[in-house]
């Protein structure tokens, strides 16, 4: 009578684990690949909501409203860089600056690591008037990107009639979007 052998050999067990290496060197990278474009959807959503938000509050009270970087919460930091949280707030003594008695309309904060979003060059700052667009000047284009990579950038353009569309980015603007600070 032969005895009964429980357990793998070695060359199952080696077969297993190359499998399963096999299975998380492709699980992994798309998981990450998943992840970052919900963070950068958060962010478009977060600015999408920020206009939609000053543009209701400018027409309903006939404030203008600026939106602006500013990763303190408190004042426009003068950057084109808003990965670091941007505010929406009433400007009533038209100064573009925001004192103590004009109302915080909104603050988002910092965005994930690896997520980016940047201004166009001249555009710092977005005053929306009480008619519904955005004050004198050229449209303003946001560069979204991420860890995917200048390929998976997007533009949200935002013109002077307060209009907001979609776009895919320019190789270049991509670039500088991803590059460091």
């Amino acid at each position: 009578m032969r005895r009964m052998q429980l357990g793998f050999t070695l060359l199952e067990v080696v077969l297993a684990m190359t499998a399963a290496g096999i299975c998380l060197g492709v699980a992994i990278p798309a998981y990450q690949g998943a992840v970052a474009a919900v963070h950068a959807g958060t962010a478009k959503t977060a600015l999408g909501a920020t206009l939609l938000s000053a543009m209701t509050h400018s027409t309903m009270t006939g404030a203008e409203v600026v939106v602006c970087a500013s990763p303190d919460g408190g004042d426009c930091s003068g950057s084109i860089d808003w990965s670091s949280g941007w505010i929406a707030f009433a400007d009533l003594d038209g100064n573009r600056s925001r004192g103590a008695n004009e109302t915080l309309l909104r603050r988002e904060p910092a965005l994930h690591a690896g997520v980016h979003l940047r201004s166009t060059a001249g555009r710092k700052r977005i005053v929306l008037q009480p008619q519904g667009g955005a004050a004198a000047g050229s449209n303003v284009t946001f560069t979204l990107c991420d860890r995917r990579g200048p390929a998976k950038a997007t533009t949200l353009v935002l013109a002077n009639s307060g209009r907001l569309r979609q776009d895919k980015a320019s190789a270049a603007s991509a670039q500088a979007c991803l590059a460091p600070g």
